[in-house]
C-alpha cells in the first residue's frame, strides 16, 4: 500500500545531487577533514562511531565502527540450554523484547519440529504487534527529537508507558520480559488483559492522529527529511536491508506476508511501502505500520481461540507444577528437563521473523541434546547500518542526524 507524499518540495535527489557535484570538484575546495561522530550516545542512538571525512560541510566518506558493547551473545548461546538463552534475546533489540523472544522460540521449535496450538500462536501475535507499536513509538519520538521536535517525544513516551503497563500485566516485567518459552509461553493471558488492551487501542488511535498532525506536514520536519538519505530500491536489496528501511524504498517485502508464520496469513492487514526511499518515506511507513498493528491486534482479540497455549509434548516439556509436588515420577522428569534442557535432534535450521527493525533471524546448528552447537543471529540493525558508507557521502553534516534517526537502529543487537 503506497504511502502519500502530497507536500510540494524540490525535485527528488536535488540536494543530494548538488552535494555530489561538490564532491567531484573537491580538489578545488581545499583540504579534507576527518572527524569522529560518536560513540557518544545522544549523537548516534547508541555506541556507534562514525568516521566522517568532510569537505567543508559535505561528507565525502563515511565508515561506521561498531563493536563497543562486546556482548558475545552468540557464543553465550552455545554454552546454554535453549530456554536459558531466552532472557538474552530480551537484550538484542531491547525496545521489542517480546518479539525477540518469539523469533528465537520459533527458530528452536522449527528445529524440534513443533507447532504451537492456535491459542499459543494468537498470544504470540499479540506480543509481536505490541512490540512493533512500542518500538516504532520510541523510534519516532527519538527521530523527531533529533530534529528538534521535543513535544513528539513526550507524546510517544506517554503511549509507550501504557504499553509497559500491559507488558507488566502479561509477563510480570516491564522491560526485559522473558515471557516466551520453547514450546509456548510461561502463562496464559491474565484476567483483565484483554479489556486493558482494547482500551489502549481505542485511546491510541486518536493519539496517533495527533502525532500525524504534529509532524507529517510540519515544515521544519519535512525540510529535514524529504529528499534526504534516499535509498534506491536496487541498493536496498543489494545491501540486504529489511523491515521499514526496505519497504520505505518501495520494495514490497514483509516476512509476515512472504513467509507467513503464526498464522499471519489469516489476518487482514496491508504492508505500507514508500515511493522515493528518503527519510520522510521511512517515517511514513512506520506511522502506517502502527495503524496496521492496531488492526491486527483487534482481529487477534476478536477471534482469540480457546485451548492450550503450549505444544503437547510431555517428554520435552515440564510437567504441571501440582503434579511435580505430588508425584515422584513428575518430580524426576521436572528435574531432568531443567538440568538437561529440551532434547533437540541433530540438524540445521534458519528462521526469520518480521521484527520492528527488520528481519530478525536465528540460524541454529544442533548436534543433538539440550545445547546448540552453533547459533548465529541475523540482527537487522547491524545489516541496515551496512549501507551508511554508500548513503552518507554527498550529504551535509547536519543531515547525518536525520538519516540515522530514520534508519531506527539499536546498537544492542548490532553488537550481539
Amino acid at each position: 500500500m503506497p504511502t502519500t507524499r502530497d507536500i510540494e518540495t524540490p525535485d527528488t535527489l536535488a540536494r543530494t545531487t548538488r552535494s555530489l557535484d561538490a564532491i567531484n570538484d573537491a580538489e578545488l575546495l581545499g583540504e579534507k577533514l576527518t572527524i569522529n561522530m560518536g560513540p557518544s550516545h545522544p549523537a548516534t542512538h547508541g555506541v556507534l562511531r562514525l568516521i566522517l571525512e568532510l569537505d567543508g560541510e559535505i561528507i565525502t566518506r563515511a565508515v561506521p565502527d561498531v563493536g563497543y558493547l562486546h556482548r558475545g551473545d552468540e557464543k553465550i548461546a552455545e554454552n546454554m540450554q535453549y530456554n536459558q538463552f531466552v532472557p538474552y534475546t530480551d537484550r538484542l533489540d531491547y525496545l521489542a523484547p517480546l518479539a525477540n523472544n518469539v523469533a528465537y522460540a520459533l527458530a528452536v521449535e522449527k528445529l524440534m519440529g513443533w507447532e504451537l496450538p492456535p491459542r499459543g500462536k494468537a498470544i504470540r501475535v499479540i506480543c509481536c504487534e505490541i512490540s512493533r507499536i512500542s518500538a516504532h513509538l520510541l523510534g519516532l519520538g527519538a527521530f523527531a527529537m533529533d530534529i528538534g521536535a521535543t513535544t513528539v517525544f513526550l507524546y510517544t513516551f506517554t503511549e509507550r508507558e501504557k504499553l509497559y503497563n500491559l507488558a507488566e500485566l502479561l509477563t510480570g516485567a516491564r522491560f526485559t520480559t522473558s515471557y516466551t518459552r520453547i514450546g509456548g509461553q510461561t502463562r496464559d493471558l491474565p484476567d483483565g488483559f484483554i479489556p486493558a488492551l482494547r482500551r489502549f487501542l481505542d485511546e491510541f488511535v486518536p493519539q496517533l492522529d495527533e502525532l500525524d498532525r504534529l509532524l507529517t506536514r510540519n515544515r521544519i520536519f519535512v525540510d529535514r527529511t524529504k529528499d534526504i538519505g534516499v535509498i534506491r530500491p536496487e541498493d536496498a536489496i543489494d545491501y540486504a536491508l529489511s523491515g521499514p528501511n526496505l519497504r520505505g524504498s518501495g520494495v514490497d517485502h514483509d516476512v509476515r506476508k512472504a513467509h507467513p508464520y503464526l498464522d499471519y496469513q489469516n489476518y487482514d492487514f496491508e504492508v505500507p511501502i514508500g515511493t522515493v526511499g528518503d527519510a520522510y518515506d521511512r517515517y511514513l511507513v512506520r506511522m502506517e505500520e502502527m495503524r496496521q498493528s492496531v488492526k491486527i491486534l483487534r482481529q487477534a482479540l476478536d477471534k482469540l481461540p480457546s485451548g492450550p497455549i503450549t505444544v503437547q509434548d510431555p517428554k520435552n516439556l515440564p510437567p504441571r507444577k501440582p503434579d511435580v509436588l505430588m508425584k515422584m515420577e513428575e518430580l524426576i522428569h521436572h528435574f531432568i528437563i531443567h538440568t538437561e534442557g529440551v532434547h533437540a535432534p541433530p540438524g540445521e535450521v534458519y528462521f526469520g521473523a518480521e521484527n520492528p527493525k527488520g528481519e530478525l533471524g536465528f540460524y541454529i546448528c544442533s548436534k543433538g541434546g539440550g545445547v546448540p552447537y552453533r547459533l548465529k543471529i541475523r540482527a537487522p540493525s547491524f545489516v541496515n547500518l551496512g549501507i551508511l558508507p554508500k548513503l552518507l557521502p554527498g550529504h551535509l553534516m547536519s543531515d547525518v542526524v536525520s538519516i540515522l534517526g530514520s534508519l531506527d537502529f539499536v546498537m544492542g543487537e548490532c553488537d550481539r
